[in-house]
């Protein structure tokens, strides 16, 4: 790719960007969240068109219009955001729009697509079930269904934006071995994560971005991870997990012995003023369901919840709103952001009466308090009228993150606040939680990183299979401590 130039209204997403892929490699693609790196693969997978630049592929010059072209070129891709048809079977998903067909009437033939599926998943050594609606899967499970699809196509180049964002260590390695059997066959991977520890255990080469300008290339074995950091950021970052000491007061939020069948069994802690409180645990281990249905979105079956010492009711997230509590979800895409609407717009959703009065919404109140959470937040846009959809993945959770805080919540609930976010802006939202914590909120994070419970937490709860396993202080928690409680 050279001279690639792609622009938005308002912003110059991609300013003269140059990419070189050799045949049989994994290259990695880094940059902060608004660096460019999804554009780009979307000028490669036909998604967006670029203003200016030429691509060549496997040596002539190749202008791809749509998705459709760049897998008839052999190009497919696994995209950061998750977007299955939820109430289709997996083997429907994974061959939408190339189905078996039967007979000369051109019926759909389900039993060889479920028997292909399964043939992918068995050589992939990936345990689904084809038959299963894609709704019943664990985002985790629905990764994988992604990662599959894709190299179902055979293609000689593959896309692979964020693939790990949302499965377990044991699957990682899974896919590490599938990268490693696909580069055997010469097929040639971009692979772009915040996760530097993959990077320099899969890849290559490294390309680095920033703010839609090429920075440069160098083999991974050239780099470490300040060097890498630096590079991406401009600047150096002493510290990723920035964690300040605050004043834990009194218990905020009391839970006793929630339940909710089939899903996690007589769960009970406590949270503090000023308190950051880790919860730990595999995919699956009930971590999220134990908060949402905290929040009212999937009420308990029993169990107490008391806030302030009161106990309480919760039967939607409007009554958890009432009671100063906030929730940043785990997908921002499904249950987070309104994707077709502005940053302005999403960030007043959830409070939307404090700006209003006889029914008419100050405007000029709202363009003053979303401006200030843009700039408190360091948000990447050239105006609070650009639609959300339009921003990195980064930027999308800080504006969701101030639609929380402009409801002045005493209790937080942060669902992997940092999935898909690059090392500088995690580093701001790192720092964020720490002054939440000082001025006094509770605040209760899930993370998949172990490294992220460990940096930020003053406790840390370890979840396994749907019980509370036990509970370690900041001084004696470590990675070993953690998994050992889990399985214990």
């Amino acid at each position: 790719m050279q001279n690639i130039t792609k622009e938005f209204p308002g912003v110059k997403a991609l300013d003269n960007i140059q990419l070189k892929v050799k045949k049989g490699t994994v290259h990695a693609l880094m940059g902060e969240n608004g660096a460019g790196k999804s554009t780009l693969m979307k000028i490669i997978f036909g998604i967006y068109t670029p203003n200016h630049g030429t691509i060549k592929y496997k040596g002539k010059e190749l202008n791809v219009s749509s998705t459709k072209e760049a897998l008839k070129n052999g190009i497919s891709m696994i995209h950061q955001e998750l977007s299955p048809v939820p109430h289709m079977t997996v083997a429907e998903n994974i061959f939408l729009g190339r189905e078996p067909i039967k007979g000369k009437f051109g019926w759909v033939n389900d039993k060889k697509m479920v028997e292909d599926a399964r043939e992918l998943f068995e050589k992939l050594d990936m345990k689904i079930n084809p038959t299963s609606k894609m709704k019943d899967l664990s985002i985790a499970n629905m990764q994988m269904v992604e990662i599959a699809t894709a190299v179902s196509y055979h293609a000689d180049l593959i896309i692979m934006d964020e693939p790990t964002s949302a499965i377990t260590e044991k699957e990682v390695e899974q896919l590490f071995n599938i990268i490693q059997s696909l580069k055997a066959k010469g097929v040639s991977i971009i692979y772009i994560s915040h996760k530097m520890d993959e990077i320099f255990k899969i890849c290559d080469e490294i390309t680095v971005f920033r703010d839609g300008q090429y920075i440069g290339t160098k083999g991974a074995h050239e780099l470490n991870q300040d060097t890498l950091i630096q590079m991406m950021v401009g600047r150096e970052i002493k510290q990723v997990f920035h964690k300040e000491a605050a004043e834990i007061k009194e218990v905020v939020l009391e839970v006793n012995n929630l339940s909710k069948e089939g899903k996690f069994k007589n769960i009970s802690f406590e949270v503090r003023k000023g308190e950051i409180l880790g919860i730990a645990g595999l995919m699956g281990s009930g971590r999220t369901e134990v908060i949402e249905s905290i929040f009212g979105i999937d009420p308990p079956d029993s169990g107490e919840i008391f806030i302030h010492g009161e106990k309480v009711k919760i039967k939607s997230p409007q009554d958890a709103i009432k009671l100063k509590l906030s929730l940043l979800t785990e997908d921002r895409k499904l249950t987070g952001a309104f994707l077709p609407i502005s940053i302005r717009e999403n960030m007043i959703i959830s409070n939307i009466d404090h700006f209003s009065q006889l029914g008419y919404v100050n405007k000029k109140l709202v363009d003053e308090t979303c401006k200030e959470q843009v700039e408190r937040l360091n948000i990447k846009t050239p105006s609070i009228d650009q639609l959300i959809m339009n921003l990195s993945g980064g930027n999308q959770q800080k504006v969701l993150l101030a639609r929380w805080l402009l409801n002045d919540p005493d209790i937080l609930i942060l669902d992997e606040p940092t999935r898909g976010v690059d090392v500088g802006a995690k580093s701001e939202i790192h720092k964020l939680m720490s002054k939440l914590a000082q001025e006094g909120k509770a605040i209760i994070m899930i993370s998949s990183e172990l490294p992220e419970v460990l940096g930020m937490s003053d406790r840390v709860i370890v979840m396994h299979e749907g019980s509370k396993k036990g509970e370690l202080s900041r001084e004696e928690a470590n990675q070993e401590k953690i998994l050992e409680v889990a399985y214990s």
